[in-house]
C-alpha cells in the first residue's frame, strides 16, 4: 500500500474567475481545484505546480500558501497554494496516476457559474482570503 503524504492544488484566479477541472465518474461530473496527491520526495508547492502542469499544461509561480487542513477521512495533510500563470491559456491535460482518463473539461469559473457542490472546492481553498471574491461576496477577505 502506498503511502499517503497528502494532497496539493492549486488555487489559480483571473479577474473574478477560479481556475477549474470537471472531473467525471459514471454519471458524476464535478469541478475542482487542478491537484492531486504529494509524490514521495515531493514538496506540497512542488505538487500543486506538477498538478498544475499535468492538468491544465500552464506553469505558474506561487503566491502564497491559501490553506492547510488535516483530512479528517484519509491520513495527510491538504494543502492549497494561490497560483499566478500569469497570461498563459490553460487547456486540458491528464492525470497520469490514473489508468482511465477522468478529466473531461478545464474551465475559468465565476462563483455565479460554480453548483454548491464545486464551491466546496473553492471554500476550503480559503478563496475568501482574495479581495475581489471577498468584494464580491460582501465580506472582508481574511489571512
Amino acid at each position: 500500500m502506498q503511502e499517503n503524504n497528502g494532497r496539493a492544488q492549486a488555487l489559480v484566479t483571473r479577474g473574478n474567475q477560479v481556475l477549474m477541472v470537471q472531473h467525471c465518474m459514471g454519471d458524476d461530473a464535478h469541478y475542482c481545484l487542478p491537484g492531486g496527491g504529494i509524490e514521495c520526495g515531493e514538496t506540497p508547492e512542488q505538487a500543486a505546480l506538477r498538478e498544475l502542469r499535468e492538468e491544465c499544461n500552464v506553469t505558474g509561480t506561487i503566491i502564497r500558501k491559501s490553506s492547510e487542513w488535516a483530512d479528517p477521512y484519509h491520513t495527510g495533510t491538504n494543502y492549497t497554494y494561490h497560483i499566478d500563470i500569469g497570461d498563459q491559456i490553460p487547456t486540458l491535460g491528464f492525470d497520469p496516476e490514473l489508468q482511465t482518463q477522468i478529466l473531461t473539461q478545464v474551465r475559468w469559473l465565476t462563483l455565479a457559474e460554480m453548483t454548491e457542490t464545486d464551491r466546496a472546492f473553492v471554500w476550503s481553498a480559503r478563496l475568501m482570503s482574495i479581495p475581489q471574491f471577498a468584494q464580491e461576496m460582501g465580506v472582508q477577505p481574511y489571512d
